[in-house]
C-alpha cells in the first residue's frame, strides 16, 4: 500500500502544472460554489420569507385587529367576533389565500380557528408560538411535497406558515399569537426563481473566476514548460559539449602520450641517421688521419696528396648530409607566409633535395593560417612528399589543394605501386604521427593506397585554420 501511494505522488508530480491545478482548483471551485450557493440560497430565502411572511401579516394584522376585542381582558371570544372574523376571513383575496388562521393564547388555547373543532382546545406552545409570543414574528415556508397532512385535500399546496403577535396597541405588550397558513403558490414561484437566479450567479462567478484563474495559471504552465523545455534542451547541450570535452580530453591525453613517443622515436631516428651517416665518414676520415701513409716520411707528395683528398671528401659529405638533416628539422620563415607561399616552398625544397618534379594546384586558397596551421600543413606536405619519393620512386607527384564548403583539403599523390594502409604500424614515426598531428587540430586524415598509385588527403576547418 506504501508503494502504491508513493507511484500514485510520483505519477501526480509528473503530471503538467497546469492539469494540477484544473483538477484541483476545479475541486475546490466546486466545493465553493455548492458551500457559498447553500449559504447565500438559505439567506436569500429566509429574507425573501420574511418579507413576503411580513407582509402578509401587517395586512391581516390592519384586517382583523378592529375586530377583536381588548386581549388583555377576553378570555374567550364571543359569538359576535367569532362570526365577524369568520366572514372576513372567509371572502375576498385573503379567503381564497387563506387555509388555516388559529387565534393563540399565552397559556396555549386556541381563541379562535376557522376550524370550528380546535376552538376553546389548549396545546403545549411549540417553539414557534414561544417565540412568537417573545415579540418576534415567524415565518417558515413547506413546500407542496411537506404540506400532504396539513392540507387535508386532495392535492398538496404549499404554504407559508406565520405566527404573528398580536400587540395591545397603547401598551405594545403581546396579548395574543395569530397563526395562519397561507397557500404560496406565488410565493413558490418567486422563491424558485430567487434561488434560480442566485445558483446561476454563483456559478457564474466562480465559472468566470476559475475561468479567469485558469488562464492565467495556464499562461504560467506554458511559460514554465517553454522554459522548461528550454533548459531541458540546454541540459543536453551540456551534456553532449561534456561528452565531446571528455573524449577531447581522452584524444588530448593520447595525443600528448604520443607526441612524447613520437619525439622520442624522432630523437632514436636522427640519432640513428647521425651514426649510420656523418658519424661513420668522420670515423673514416679520423682513421686516414692516422694512417701510416701520412705521418711516414718515405710517403710520396702524390700519395699524400690523394690521402688528404679523400679525407676531405669524406668530411664533405660528413657535412652534407648533417647538413641535409638540419633541413629535414628546421622549418623556413613561415610566419608571415600565404598558403600558396608555403606550398611552394615546401616543393620547391623537395624538388632540389630529390632532384624530382612535383606538380603544385591551387584553388581559392584562404587568406589567413594560423601558426599551427601553417605547421600542420607544412609538415604534411613535407612527409607525405618524402613518402612518394621513397616508396613510389618520384613518379607523378602532385600536390592539389582545394575548398569545399567550409574546409580546406590538401592532398599529395603520386604515380607508384600504392600499399595497403592497414599495414601501417601504430608506432610508425611519418603517417602516424601525421594523423595525430592534423587531428590535434580538428582535421582529417585519409590514405587511399589502392593503387595505381597512392593519395593522402588532409582537411581542415576554414574557422580553425583562420584562429591564432
Amino acid at each position: 500500500m506504501p508503494l502504491r501511494a508513493s507511484n500514485l505522488i510520483k505519477r501526480w508530480n509528473a503530471q503538467p502544472l497546469a492539469r494540477q491545478f484544473l483538477l484541483i482548483g476545479g475541486i475546490v471551485a466546486a466545493s465553493a460554489m455548492l458551500v457559498v450557493g447553500a449559504f447565500v440560497t438559505s439567506l436569500i430565502e429566509g429574507a425573501v420569507t420574511r418579507n413576503s411572511a411580513a407582509t402578509t401579516a401587517l395586512y391581516v394584522d390592519s384586517v382583523i385587529a378592529p375586530l377583536l376585542p381588548d386581549m388583555q381582558t377576553t378570555q374567550v371570544l364571543d359569538d359576535t367576533v367569532a362570526r365577524a372574523l369568520n366572514e372576513t376571513l372567509g371572502q375576498g383575496a385573503l379567503g381564497n389565500r387563506l387555509l388555516a388562521f388559529r387565534l393563540w393564547r399565552s397559556d396555549g388555547t386556541i381563541l379562535y380557528s376557522n376550524e370550528e373543532n380546535m376552538v376553546g382546545r389548549r396545546f403545549e406552545l411549540g417553539d414557534e408560538l414561544k417565540t412568537a409570543f417573545s415579540g418576534e414574528m415567524v415565518a417558515q415556508f413547506k413546500p407542496a411535497e411537506d404540506t400532504a397532512d396539513e392540507t387535508n385535500q386532495g392535492a398538496s399546496k404549499p404554504l407559508l406558515e406565520i405566527y404573528n403577535p398580536v400587540l395591545q396597541p397603547w401598551s405594545g405588550q403581546v396579548v395574543a399569537v395569530s397563526e395562519f397558513h397561507e397557500i404560496a403558490h406565488d410565493f413558490e414561484l418567486s422563491l424558485s426563481q430567487a434561488r434560480f437566479l442566485t445558483w446561476l450567479a454563483v456559478a457564474g462567478f466562480t465559472l468566470a473566476f476559475f475561468i479567469m484563474l485558469s488562464a492565467i495559471v495556464m499562461r504560467g504552465s506554458r511559460t514554465i514548460e517553454k522554459q522548461r523545455h528550454a533548459l531541458r534542451q540546454r541540459v543536453d547541450e551540456l551534456s553532449a559539449l561534456l561528452s565531446q570535452n571528455e573524449a577531447l580530453r581522452g584524444r588530448l591525453q593520447q595525443a600528448s602520450q604520443r607526441a612524447t613517443a613520437l619525439n622520442e622515436n624522432m630523437l632514436r631516428r636522427i640519432g640513428a641517421d647521425l651514426h649510420d651517416g656523418p658519424a661513420q665518414l668522420v670515423a673514416f676520415a679520423s682513421l686516414r688521419l692516422d694512417s701510416t701513409k701520412l705521418v711516414s716520411a718515405s710517403t710520396s707528395a702524390t700519395v699524400r696528396e690523394q690521402e688528404i683528398t679523400a679525407i676531405k671528401a669524406s668530411l664533405d659529405e660528413a657535412m652534407q648530409e648533417i647538413r641535409t638533416i638540419c633541413s629535414g628539422l628546421v622549418l623556413p620563415q613561415i610566419e608571415t607566409a600565404s598558403l600558396p607561399e608555403l606550398l611552394g616552398r615546401v616543393v620547391r625544397a623537395h624538388e632540389e633535395r630529390t632532384g624530382s618534379t612535383v606538380e603544385l594546384s591551387l584553388s581559392d586558397p584562404p587568406e589567413r593560417l594560423s601558426p599551427s596551421a601553417k605547421i600542420c600543413i607544412y609538415r604534411f606536405v613535407q612527409e607525405t612528399l618524402n613518402n612518394a619519393y621513397r616508396h613510389g620512386g618520384g613518379v607523378g607527384q602532385r600536390v592539389v589543394q582545394s575548398t569545399e564548403g567550409d574546409r580546406i583539403w590538401i592532398a599529395v599523390a603520386d604515380g607508384g605501386a600504392g600499399f595497403d594502409p592497414n599495414d601501417i604500424r601504430p608506432t610508425s614515426l611519418g603517417l602516424a604521427g601525421l594523423r595525430e598531428r592534423i587531428e590535434s587540430l580538428g582535421g582529417t586524415f585519409e590514405i587511399d593506397g589502392a593503387g595505381p598509385g597512392t593519395i593522402i588527403r588532409m582537411s581542415l576547418g576554414i574557422e580553425e585554420i583562420g584562429q591564432p
